[in-house]
Formats: C-alpha cells, structure tokens, sequence
C-alpha cells in the first residue's frame, strides 16, 4: 500500500508564522475590530498545468513546467496489483532497497558520489523512485537512473546488509506497543490471505533469496505499467527528448495481475486482545476496512469528517486529553486506496481508564454519524485542511505525485486547481453523511495491547458477541482453551476415526447423492432449509422464510445466491473454495482438493476434549475441524462466512448423530453467530435417491 508520508520542518513553521505576523501588522489599521470578518472565497492553487505522452515502451509521462527556480524533479510509480509474500514476507521491499546498489559497470559507492557531485537526489524503493537536481545536471541524474533501470546488479553481501538491518529493526520493534497493534490491527481487518495484513518476520527475512529479488524486478519492474512525471525548469519538448534519451530503452514486459476478496467490516464490534504485563498503558485502535476509492465523489466531505473526529486537535483529541485527561492524545485516519482502504480511531490511555476511553472513543464515532456539526467546527477544519495543503505544495516531490496521481486514479484534470474551492464547498449535510458510510461504531474492530489482567474484565462488555480474541505479541492467535494433542496422533488418524465412527469409508464413498430439510428458529421467525448434494461437489440449499426464498448453488463450475433481495456470483477465492466447501465428501478427497491439514491443539467442546484440525484451502481460506478425542464424531465446525452485511466468523456445533441407511448424521446443530445462537434440528435425510444434474442449474 503505497502512502505519502509529508514531514514539516520546523523552519518551515516559523517561515508560515512569520509570514502571518507581518500580513497582520500590515492590516491593523484597515481591520474593523468590532465586526467579525467574512471569510475570504476559496483560491485556486497553481500547481502547474500537465502535458502527457507515452513511450513506445509504454511508460506514461507526465510534464508539469515550473519556471522560477531552476530545479527538475522526477517521480515514477510502478502500478502493479501487490502480490502475497507469505512466508517470504519483506522480499518485495528489499527487491527496492537493493536497486541503486550496483550495476554491472558501477558500485553503490560510485552511484552515491555521482549523485552527491552534482548535488542530486535519488532514492528507490519497490514501486518508483524520486530524483531531483538543478537543471544544470538533471541530464546527468536521468543517465544515472535509466542505468540503474536496465541494468541493475544484485549482491549478495548487499542483500546480506538489508537483511541485517531488517531482522534488527523487527527485534527494536517487538517491544514497541504502538507497533503491536499496528501489526495486529492490519491482520484483523484485512485478513491473513491479504496483501495489507502481512508483516516482516524474523524467519521471512531469513527465507529471502537474491534469486526472488531478482525475479521480482524483472517481472513487476516494467515502463508498460508506470508512470513518470517530470516537473520543474523544463519545457514540454525538452522532457520528451529526455524520456525518450533515458527512458525509451527500458525494455516493457507482462506483468502479472492479482486479485483479492475485498476485507468487510465484522458483522458486530469484535475484540481482539494482546497481553503485555509490563505495558502501564493500553494502546487502542478502533475501525475496520472503507471502500474509499481516490475519486470518490465524496471524497472532501469524508476528509473533513475524519479531520473534525480525529484527523487534527479535534473532537477526540479535546474530549480524551482535553475533557477527561486520559491521554496525552486521541486522533483518527480514514485512508482512500484504489483496492480497500481503513478508517481507524487510536490513543494510548492509562491501563485503568481504557474501558472508559473505549466508551468515549464509540461516543464521537456514533456523535458525528448522528448531530450535524457545527458552522464553526466545520470552517475550522477546512482551515486546518487548507493549510495542510499549502505546506504539502512546498515539496516538489509532491507535486510531481500529485501529477501522477490525476492519472493513475482517473481523476478531473483540474482536481488539484480546484481542491481548495472544493474543500471550502463541504457542508454539514454532507459531512454527516460522509460519516454514516466511512465510519461504523457497530461493527469495528478493537484492538487493544495492554495489561490483559488489569483491563480484560472490564472491556468485555464492548464484545457484543461474547467471542474475544487473543493475540501474542508477534501475532500469533493464542487459544486460551488449548491442550497439546498426544505425540504420535496424525490428522489421517483422526479423519479415520471420524469415518469409521459415522459407519466406514466404504459406505461414506458409495454415497451418490443426499438430501436433508433443517428447520430453526431465528427471533421468533421460522425458517426451513433443503438441502441437496451430489457427487462429486454439486450442492443447492433452498432457505424459505416469512413467503421469500433465498437459493444458494454451485453446480460443480459455477454459482451463487440468489434471492429477490439481490444475487451474488460466486468468484474470487470463494469460487476456488466451492469445489472443497460443496464436495459430497471432501474428508474424503481433501489431498487431491489441494487442502492441507494440520493438527493444532486440543480444544474442549462442550465440555469434552477434542481434537482441533485446521484445513487450509488452496486459496488460503482456513476452516477448522472438531473430533471428540473419545467418540471420533466431529463435534464442532468454525469458518469466516462472507455476507452482505460483513464479514463474520461462525461456529457450528453438531450433536444427536443418528444413524441413516447405516450412516450416523447429526440431527441437531448449534450455531453462534453475531451474538446469536441458533438452534437447528435436522427432520428428515434421505440418501441415493437419484437426483439429476439439471436439478443444480441456475
């Protein structure tokens, strides 16, 4: 995830304030002291019309001429769809880091005192660079740039040095709280199969190759999917001879593309725990994953909102710090981002006051979403905004991102010329309407890494649920619950058991097709499910309640849900997942399904002992299994079930196995789910009884 990371000098501020000083002194005698003054109309800021070309090869260039000082600056973003690392996690931005540190004709040394003569910038990460110089010798940074690009040389004894550098930042790092929950905080809310969520490790670092590097660069590193912007003393035709000179000969290639199930909020405020008994104070994060694209058409009304929550000295800062002296602060974030974006609400309290910083916290979020704010408030925060922007205006590097940027997220030419009109336009209305869709007090995520024995008892009460979940400090789950299985007890000893518990593999594997009918009741409303299976993975499940109809199918290729309500295809990883989910019999067929099984720690189920199996699915979907340790039968069932109102986690539980044509069922099952629990009584099941295949089509 790519993020703009401005940093304000303290000469800077001074050079602001003193700027303000005289224009005010200035003013005196013309300012009436009794009238309060009527804010001035929103400028335009200048920030330079762009011109734009594209290479033979594909690389998009942007030019933005600046006159007054004799300074060019360069940025390119390569625009590659983020890839999953895994167990590698860190190769992609160590493949960054290693770039500038040779050629085949130069040394890191040589390259370092080439940009140091002629006073230059040059700093390269895995998904661009940024250069700047005088114009004098911005020929000069452009050679040395296009050698790095076609022809860059990694080193062992440099990616040596990285890997170093990187293990020893994790180690300073894993004492930090704030880190912590940063870590913690991306894993929840995006989920494990997630580029977002994935963090360095200590034994990432170490599996990294120069070979994975090396692939990386010359697979992702291509013109075709980049743009460059060249800004500053430089005309039109001068930048296009330039690019062409330095860049032309950057060889484009396929890069390949990926995609990944949008992360939804949870179904109910979850709350996630991580224990450290030194910490005097909790840190806590509050939020969930935003659908926020850059060119959201309300994208000012939401900045405003967030700055006017917590995106400055605002509403949580002044009740927090300011009102009840909890914190020294409390502040929030709402980040856009072409994929998924995230809001978060976040502030280090005393372990003592954490329940009541939390209530405070969900307080302002649901305040905002439900009073409109005030005309005073609001002109502050687009003060506060407008002067953010003016500073941001004083680097060249971004403007020459903010060029870019109007390309890349598809945005109005004049976005930028007409921010602070746009800004200055925002209305309470809009502002109160922003907050009911970018921020959910009702189904976020809290994370809090403190004292466990000093706060637990008194934030449960935030989990709507019950459910808590328990993280180590490296972010790793923790089940509170959990016995180690004997030594020796395999996962295929445990799924033999189960069948021969149930009445045998040979009579499971002459199964051809089964239908069951499921009746529950849910808030006083009855419902009835039919579900149908054949083999080898063909399922459909008719749920019927209050006269509406609601069909879930796969019918061995494709699928979904149907209902009046809507229809949802199936695609993505859960279409890779159906072939396993829908499978008549996939114990059975878990190995040549692609899954793979591990045996994790014992578990109680209902007061039993059991086995606990986590399957994980080709597409890195995990579900896991329970196998009472003394019957065999699978007790308990708990998976992530992706629904139109969230992402939530359900547990099933399946008890009063009756036998069937010789084969045991149970025919009462148990779930909880977003605070409820559902009871479900299996009434009829019948087995073999020939359905056809036209039975499963859409």
């Amino acid at each position: 995830m790519m993020k703009n990371i401005i940093e304000i000098s303290i000469t800077r501020i001074f050079r602001v304030a003193a700027l303000f000083t005289v224009l005010s002194i200035a003013n005196f005698a013309q300012v009436d002291r009794s009238k309060q003054p009527a804010p001035a109309a929103a400028e335009k800021i200048n920030v330079g019309k762009s011109k734009s070309f594209t290479l033979e090869n594909g690389l998009q260039v942007i030019v933005v001429e600046n006159h007054k000082l004799p300074l060019v600056s360069l940025s390119l973003v390569v625009n590659n769809d983020p890839v999953l690392e895994k167990e590698n996690a860190g190769y992609v931005d160590m493949t960054g880091k290693l770039l500038r540190t040779a050629t085949s004709k130069k040394s890191k040394d040589v390259i370092d005192k080439e940009v140091d003569l002629i006073g230059g910038e040059l700093n390269f990460t895995a998904s661009g660079f940024y250069a700047g110089s005088l114009k004098k010798h911005s020929e000069k940074l452009m050679s040395i740039i296009s050698e790095v690009l076609t022809d860059a040389v990694f080193k062992q004894e440099e990616l040596d040095k990285l890997k170093k550098q990187a293990k020893s930042n994790i180690a300073s790092n894993k004492d930090d709280p704030d880190r912590i929950a940063g870590k913690i905080f991306k894993k929840v809310i995006y989920g494990e199969n997630h580029p977002y969520s994935e963090d360095e490790t200590e034994q990432s670092i170490d599996a990294i190759s120069l070979d994975m590097c090396k692939n990386y660069f010359e697979t992702y590193y291509r013109p075709n999917v980049s743009y460059l912007s060249i800004v500053g003393d430089v005309s039109y035709n001068e930048a296009k001879v330039y690019a062409e000179k330095y860049f032309g000969k950057w060889k484009r290639g396929e890069t390949p593309k990926h995609t990944y199930q949008f992360p939804e909020a949870p179904l109910v405020n979850r709350l996630v725990i991580v224990d450290k008994p030194n910490c005097v104070q909790s840190v806590i994060q509050v939020g969930h994953p935003v659908d926020m694209r850059p060119s959201a058409p309300d994208f000012f009304p939401a900045r405003v909102m967030n700055t006017i929550l917590g995106g400055g000295i605002f509403r949580l800062f002044e009740n927090l710090r300011e009102k009840h002296g909890f914190t020294y602060g409390a502040f929030s974030s709402l980040t856009s981002d072409t994929r998924v974006g995230s809001f978060v609400a976040f502030s280090s309290v005393r372990n003592e006051v954490t329940d009541s910083a939390l209530t405070e916290i969900f307080y302002e979020m649901k305040r905002i979403r439900t009073e409109p704010v005030g005309e005073s408030e609001l002109s502050k925060a687009k003060n506060y905004l407008t002067g953010i922007f003016a500073i941001q205006l004083e680097s060249p590097q971004m403007i020459a991102n903010l060029a870019i940027n109007v390309k890349r997220f598809g945005l109005a030419e004049d976005f930028y010329q007409t921010y602070l009109p746009r800004l200055a336009a925002v209305t309470a209305a809009e502002v109160q309407s922003a907050a009911k869709k970018y921020e959910l007090p009702e189904q976020s995520f809290i994370v809090i890494v403190g004292k466990q024995s000093d706060i637990l008892d008194k934030v449960k009460k935030f989990s709507v649920s019950g459910r808590i979940d328990f993280y180590d400090v490296d972010g790793n789950k923790i089940d509170t619950n959990a016995s180690k299985a004997p030594a020796g007890v395999t996962t295929d000893q445990i799924i033999d058991k189960y069948f021969e518990a149930i009445g045998g593999k040979e009579k499971v594997s002459a199964l051809k097709d089964v239908s069951l009918s499921i009746s529950m009741s849910v808030q006083g409303m009855e419902i009835t499910s039919n579900v149908y299976q054949k083999a080898p993975d063909k399922f459909l499940n008719i749920t019927s309640f209050q006269g509406m109809e609601q069909k879930e199918l796969f019918d061995g290729e494709k699928g979904g849900s149907y209902s009046t309500m809507g229809n949802k295809v199936l695609e993505g990883n859960e279409l890779q997942d159906a072939k396993y989910k829908y499978c008549l019999n996939n114990l059975l067929n878990y190995k040549r399904l692609g899954v793979v099984l591990t045996l994790k720690d014992n578990k109680k189920v209902g007061g039993n002992d059991a086995y606990q199996i986590e399957a994980k699915l080709s597409s890195g979907t995990k579900i896991t299994y329970f196998f009472d340790v003394v019957s065999g039968l699978k007790v308990r069932e708990d998976s992530d079930v992706n629904s139109p109102r969230g992402m939530f986690a359900q547990s099933i539980e399946y008890s009063d196995y009756k036998e069937v044509s010789g084969i045991k069922y149970p025919f009462t099952m148990k779930t909880a789910v977003a605070g409820m629990s559902i009871n479900m009584t299996v009434t009829k099941i019948e087995l073999n009884t020939g359905i056809k295949d036209s039975f499963f089509a859409e």
